[in-house]
């Protein structure tokens, strides 16, 4: 991490077809030299929210010399809540609200950072408009269901049933935690949903694309990063991270930044300091 460049944090809402989202912005201090530089944003896991990046989303903009911006879909943290259940298509209906929301505060040149979900919401949106990002970076994404995902799912029901999983969620989500939980579990586990799959969506990324999952991961095969790599139309990179699970930017996070950050190199085109 570049410790010469500061990162102050600034939060505000965001308000976009009548629902209010909380976002974040990242800046650098000094700013000199670095207003060319793309927007780093930062899509969030299907239990997640703004908080739950830690300080992975400053140090990687320190990293990079780069800006970012996060913010929280509609259900989650400090953002509105979410009208009942998701529909099948929730994951390509969040699409239409990053572009709104990147519009309305004026993200310039954004490179996507999706985790889970937020990696899977980042392919859809770069299929149906990559001539407006710089690149994007997907953690654990999914295009299709597999055993191992609905496994994984089934067994983190249970942990949330019987350990201090919602109280440490509720410390994000707050009096929303159980409708977070139960809308995400209950969507991946219903079969009616067990068909779903990208995969076709994906011949219309043509940006620069890396994909990085961990080998351990408890809701994915290698399929994924593989199916992911062999459809789309542009340069893209598979990234296997050994000893690493679901969440590679806590787990794993040094080899994570330094994959990322020499990403943002080359799309930048200048050095990185």
């Amino acid at each position: 991490m570049n410790s010469s460049i500061a990162v102050t944090k600034s939060s505000f809402d965001v308000h976009l077809s009548g629902v209010r989202f909380r976002a974040e912005r990242l800046e650098l201090e000094p700013v000199s030299g670095l207003n060319d530089k793309p927007t780093l944003v930062f899509l969030h896991e299907g239990l997640g929210s703004i908080a739950q990046w830690g300080s992975f989303p400053s140090d990687l903009c320190a990293a990079t010399g780069c800006p970012g911006f996060l913010y929280e879909r509609r259900g989650y943290g400090r953002s509105d809540p979410y009208p009942g259940e998701w529909p099948m298509d929730y994951l390509e209906g969040e699409t239409d609200f990053i572009h709104g929301v990147l519009q309305g505060c004026n993200v310039k040149n954004p490179i996507l950072i999706g985790h889970s979900d937020g990696g899977t919401i980042a392919l859809l949106y770069a299929s149906r408009h990559s001539d407006k990002l710089k690149g994007v970076i997907t953690e654990a994404a999914h295009i299709f269901i597999e055993d191992v995902t609905l496994n994984g799912i089934s067994e983190a029901v249970g942990v949330y049933e019987n350990t201090g999983l919602k109280e440490k969620l509720a410390k994000y989500h707050g009096d929303k935690t159980d409708a977070v939980f139960r809308r995400w579990a209950n969507r991946w586990l219903d079969p009616g949903f067990r068909g779903w799959n990208v995969e076709s969506s994906l011949a219309g990324i043509t940006c620069p694309l890396v994909v990085i999952q961990g080998k351990a991961d408890e809701y994915a095969t290698l399929a994924q990063v593989e199916g992911i790599i062999s459809q789309v139309s542009g340069p893209v990179k598979g990234v296997i991270i050994e000893d690493c699970r679901h969440v590679p930017h806590h787990q794993a996070r040094k080899r994570v930044i330094e994959e990322m950050a020499a990403f943002i190199k080359h799309i930048v085109g200048t050095p990185i300091k």
